[in-house]
This record gives C-alpha cells, sequence and structure tokens, in this order.
C-alpha cells in the first residue's frame, strides 16, 4: 500500500496489521479501528524491541509486538491502539497495536544558494492546520495539500536549514512536483528529525517555517519541545518508500 495516497478525509488505512479481525455484523463493526489513535515516534531499542514517544511527557510500549516493523529506523508513524495491562513490576504504559503507519520521514537539508531552484525546486503546497500538523519530541510533522496527477511521479518535499543567517531557527520548506502539478487536490504527511538541529538546546525551540502556498508566501511558527535523551536511533538511515520523497 502506498503510505501517501491521497486523504481527502483523514481515513489512514494500516501497513502492519497486528490485530485487526474482521466482522460479518456491519452493525457491530469498530470503525475506530480504522482512524489514527496519535502520531508517534517509532524508536527501535538496543535489544530489538521497541517503544512509541506519544507526546512531549509520555511512552508508550507495545505489548503485542517483539519488533519494530520499521527494522532500526526510527520514523514518525500513525498508530492505531487500545490500553492493554501493565506488567507486573513494570511502571511503564502498555499498549496493544492494533495498526502502524509509517510518515515519511527525513532530516533537513542545508541552504545552498547555487543550487537552491535547481535542486529543491519551487511548486507550492498548503501546510494543513489540523491535529497532525504538530511539533514534538523534536520532530515537526505536517499534514501537505496540493494537486497530484495520475502518472505516479514521485514528488519531493525537503526541509531547508540555514535559510536565514540571522536566525538558525528559521527553515524553508520546498515542494518539487517534478511537474506533476495539473491533478486533483490531495493531503500527504511527511515528517523532518530536528533533534540534531538543536543539540544541546535547553528547553523548547520557537522555529518559524516559510513556504510556497498557492495564495503566496506563508509563515508560520511552532514551539519545539526536543527529546529529552539522543541515543543511536537518531543517527539510523530514514528510509522509506512513498508518494514523498
Amino acid at each position: 500500500m502506498n503510505k501517501f495516497k491521497l486523504f481527502l478525509s483523514l481515513l489512514v488505512l494500516p501497513v502492519v496489521s497486528v490485530s485487526l479481525s474482521s466482522c460479518d455484523d456491519d452493525d457491530d463493526y469498530d470503525r475506530s479501528l480504522f482512524l489514527p489513535s496519535a502520531v508517534v515516534t517509532v524508536c527501535p531499542q538496543e535489544d530489538g524491541s521497541f517503544m512509541m514517544v506519544l507526546d512531549d511527557e509520555n511512552d508508550i510500549y507495545p505489548a503485542n509486538m517483539d519488533k519494530s516493523p520499521f527494522g532500526e529506523n526510527e520514523v514518525r508513524a500513525f498508530v492505531n491502539f487500545t490500553p492493554a495491562e501493565s506488567k507486573p513490576g513494570d511502571d511503564r504504559q502498555y499498549v496493544n497495536v492494533n495498526w502502524l503507519d509509517e510518515i515519511r520521514t527525513k532530516f533537513p537539508v542545508a541552504f545552498v544558494d547555487a543550487d537552491d531552484a535547481a535542486t529543491y525546486g519551487s511548486d507550492p503546497v498548503e501546510i494543513v492546520r489540523d491535529w497532525v500538523t504538530v511539533a514534538e519530541d523534536g520532530y515537526l510533522t505536517l499534514r501537505l495539500r496540493t494537486r497530484w496527477g495520475i502518472s505516479g511521479i514521485v514528488h519531493h518535499i525537503n526541509l531547508l536549514s540555514g535559510v536565514n543567517p540571522e536566525n538558525p531557527c528559521e527553515f524553508e520548506l520546498r515542494h518539487d512536483a517534478k511537474g506533476d502539478t495539473m491533478g486533483e487536490v490531495g493531503d500527504a504527511f511527511i515528517a523532518f528529525n530536528l533533534n540534531k538541529v538543536f543539540e544541546g538546546a535547553d528547553g523548547p525551540v520557537k522555529i518559524k517555517l516559510r513556504w510556497k502556498s498557492f495564495t503566496g508566501e506563508k509563515t508560520a511558527e511552532f514551539d519545539l519541545a526536543l527529546r529529552k535523551y539522543i541515543d543511536e536511533a537518531d543517527h539510523a538511515s530514514l528510509v522509506s518508500a512513498a508518494r514523498l520523497n
């Protein structure tokens, strides 16, 4: 399944199904199992297990999965879960994972003026300000809206750092549609790991984001809380095949 299929409504179908069962009676069917419970950071652990950062204050642990479906990659993801019983002598919060759906996850790239337009493009894109667009755990996660054709062309989205020498907390979102600009309007999701950019920073960082929309240049500010800890997982290669690159 293409994890960045057009989302005209926020109906996220699972890529990794763990305990989703069918039901013969439509009246008894739990449709909430198709909707995400949260956006999380999936963090692999040294012993091969994984945990999920739910928000800036809470972590959750899978009771019904031993390994991350994304291998050693740390990624942002949609998750659908139900609470699970705690283990004796363990005060961690456990959940049963019904499904996980990876969000395309990248690091920002350094701005270089000489090859800026040719490399990163300048096609318009909108940022949808809903619960998915959030700055937490050192990640900027965005719900994007633009035009998509039926050609299957991969759009490229990048977050440029160093765009304002006077403000290191300012970034620019760039969209290269690769010529695929005449289709229907639809949504996609992407996340950027900014923990290493602000490594050593104390407390939340106010970041400024600018981008080219269909109605002109726009800006927004986010209060980004950084990861409480940095480990080797942050250096893992962030790889996924999706509609966005």
